[in-house]
């Protein structure tokens, strides 16, 4: 694993963000999109992922498929505070790292990321995400965790 595989993964990460948010309206297409990018992205196979997403705090821990798929596009009834963050629509999501450690198949990224809607307001979030490398060269989020930086 290197820096460049983590920057793509992140990129990969934010691409499927926004093409979530371009989905919205095809609700079937939205949920199987948005189900094939779990998989891909989080290592959901390989059991509890630890995630906690920004805006969650009933439900503040999404450990399954099912509790991930609602925080990005909401319509579970087990999660009634999920809107669908991915929904927004978001047009861009940029990496900026602060630092990344690489330990034998783990790399360990934190920094800001920023969300940028459709009027070109950005949305900044502090994150730290874990990565492990899989038996088929996948880099997979195995730690997720974000929130809004503090406000005095």
């Amino acid at each position: 694993m290197n820096i460049q595989e983590i920057e793509k993964a992140q990129h990969r990460w934010g691409d499927g963000i926004v093409k979530i948010g371009k989905l919205k309206d095809t609700i079937k297409e939205c949920k199987m999109f948005t189900l094939d990018f779990i998989s891909k992205i989080y290592d959901f196979d390989e059991g509890i992922v630890q995630f906690k997403p920004t805006k969650a705090s009933d439900a503040q821990f999404r450990g399954d498929t099912k509790a991930a798929l609602s925080y990005f596009i909401g319509s579970d009834d087990d999660f009634s505070e999920d809107t669908g963050f991915a929904l927004n629509p978001w047009i861009k999501v940029e990496f900026e790292n602060h630092s990344i450690n690489i330990i034998d198949d783990i790399g360990i990224a934190m920094g800001n990321y920023f969300f940028t809607d459709n009027d070109g307001r950005k949305t900044k979030v502090e994150y730290s995400f874990v990565y492990k490398k899989n038996d088929d060269g996948d880099l997979k989020i195995i730690l997720h965790h974000s929130s809004l930086p503090f406000v005095k």
